[in-house]
C-alpha cells in the first residue's frame, strides 16, 4: 500500500481541515467542488446579462456611505461601456479606503436592475491592475468551514494535484476495454474544468463521486475497486 503524503499546512489550518475530514493529500484530491464560477470572461457593464453571476471590471469613480434607509457603502464603477452601482450592506471601515475612487476593481456577482441602473449587491471583488489576465479554467467552489477561505483551500488542492502520484491503480487491460480516461486527467478535469465544460454533467459526476467516496464501494479493496462514470476510484492510502 502507498502511504498518502501528509498535507503541508500550519497547525491552525490543519485543525480546520480536520473538521472537513481532510488529513492527507489524497483526501484533498477527492474533496470535490460543490459548484463552479465562470471567471474566464469579463463582460462590458452595459452588456452584462441580468439575473446571473458574471465577471465585470472597471474603475471606481465615487465611494460614499449612505445612512438611509440603512447604513450602506455605495460605489460607482465605470468601464467605458457604462456605469454600475455596488452596494455593501455590511462592511468594514477598511473597505471604504480600499474601494477609493481611482482604483480598478474586478467584480463577480449577480447583475440586476436597481433604482439607479445596473448594480451588484455584496459582490466578490479584488483590486487589479490594467490588463490583468482572467482565469483559464472554471473556478471551483468547495465545501469548507469557518476560517478556511476558498483561495486557501484551492491552493492546497492545486498543490496536491501537482505533488501526488496520480497513476492509475488498475491495469491497462481493465481500463482500455471500458474506454475510460486516465485518473490523472479525470481528477484534474473536475478540479480545473475548461470554460466550455458542460456544467450539468459536471454536477452529475461530482454527485456520483461524492457518494462513492462517502459511502465506500464494498466489497472491493482500495487497489481493486472499479472506476465509475465520473472516472474516480478510491486512491490507495
Amino acid at each position: 500500500m502507498i502511504a498518502a503524503p501528509p498535507i503541508k499546512a500550519s497547525k491552525a489550518t490543519q485543525a480546520k481541515l480536520d473538521k472537513l475530514g481532510l488529513f492527507t493529500t489524497h483526501d484533498l484530491l477527492l474533496h470535490l467542488p460543490l459548484r463552479y464560477q465562470d471567471e474566464t470572461r469579463i463582460y462590458p457593464i452595459a452588456h452584462a446579462p441580468l439575473g446571473q453571476a458574471v465577471l465585470v471590471e472597471g474603475e471606481i469613480t465615487d465611494t460614499n456611505v449612505q445612512h438611509r434607509p440603512r447604513r450602506t457603502l455605495v460605489c460607482q464603477v465605470e468601464d467605458g461601456s457604462g456605469t454600475m452601482t455596488l452596494r455593501f450592506l455590511n462592511f468594514y471601515p477598511s473597505q471604504i479606503k480600499q474601494l477609493a475612487p481611482g482604483k480598478r476593481v474586478r467584480l463577480f456577482g449577480e447583475m440586476r436592475h436597481g433604482f439607479f441602473g445596473m448594480e451588484m449587491v455584496h459582490p466578490q471583488y479584488r483590486m487589479v491592475g490594467t490588463e490583468e489576465p482572467v482565469a483559464e479554467a472554471l473556478t471551483p467552489i468547495y465545501p469548507t468551514t469557518a476560517g478556511l477561505g476558498q483561495a486557501a483551500l484551492r491552493k492546497l488542492i492545486q498543490a496536491a494535484l501537482a505533488e501526488c502520484d496520480l497513476a492509475d491503480t488498475l491495469p491497462n487491460e481493465v481500463l482500455h476495454p471500458l474506454g475510460l480516461p486516465a485518473f490523472a486527467a479525470s481528477i484534474a478535469y473536475l478540479h480545473q474544468p475548461p470554460p466550455d465544460a458542460p456544467l450539468d454533467l459536471l454536477a452529475e459526476h461530482i454527485n456520483i463521486a461524492g457518494d462513492t467516496t462517502k459511502h465506500g464501494v464494498p466489497p472491493h479493496s482500495a487497489d481493486t475497486a472499479p472506476r465509475y462514470p465520473c472516472c474516480l476510484r478510491p486512491v490507495r492510502n
